[in-house]
């Protein structure tokens, strides 16, 4: 028959036996995010978050070990709530690290050859801003050139968009005709 766990200290006590079961070396800790909850720290360091959240169903729990790993449980026992941990959490918790590493690799990686191409780009263009964005690099320079003695200084501009990985390059250049003509023909003949 399922618990009924009404009262912090019920629950407390609860999340007590659980980290019990689950190992020698688990422990609790206070949760602030819910008003029925507690936290286990497992045996491998990791934060499970032992919740019950449904008020009018007192004997469901939710147990979370990271974003895409939670499982619903009936506190039917301290011992079947640390079995269906082992069974069921601590597999999609693992799939979840894993799958966080591979992102982390890829993220680490795109940005090593984004830096590379960055590198490159602002080494051709002395003087440049650089502006690093989440997957994206702009790099932008500009020359001032003194106006015809009828107007303000213009200016050539040159702004560079690198892709995620840096195999993508998008440039967009602006000034007078005559002077952005040279700089093409200059660039075509390289």
């Amino acid at each position: 028959m399922p618990l009924e766990l009404n009262t912090q200290s019920q629950f407390a006590a609860f999340a007590d036996e659980v980290a019990r079961e689950l190992g020698t070396h688990c422990r609790t800790a206070p949760d602030y995010d819910h008003m029925l909850s507690r936290l286990i720290i497992d045996d491998e360091g990791r934060g499970l978050s032992l919740r019950q959240y449904d008020a009018a169903q007192p004997t469901r729990l939710k147990v979370s070990a990271a974003v895409q790993a939670r499982i619903g449980v009936t506190a039917i026992s301290a011992r079947h709530v640390a079995q269906e941990i082992t069974r069921r959490l601590y597999p999609l918790h693992a799939q979840a690290a894993r799958r966080a590493a591979e992102l982390t690799g890829r993220d680490d990686s795109e940005a090593h050859d984004r830096r590379t191409v960055t590198e490159a780009v602002a080494g051709a263009l002395p003087g440049a801003d650089v502006e690093e964005n989440y997957r994206v690099t702009k790099v932008t320079w500009q020359r001032a050139y003194p106006s015809d003695g009828h107007g303000p200084d213009q200016y050539d501009t040159v702004c560079v968009g690198i892709g995620p990985s840096g195999d993508s390059v998008s440039v967009e250049v602006s000034g007078p005709p005559e002077r952005i003509v040279a700089m093409l023909a200059a660039f075509v003949a390289h």
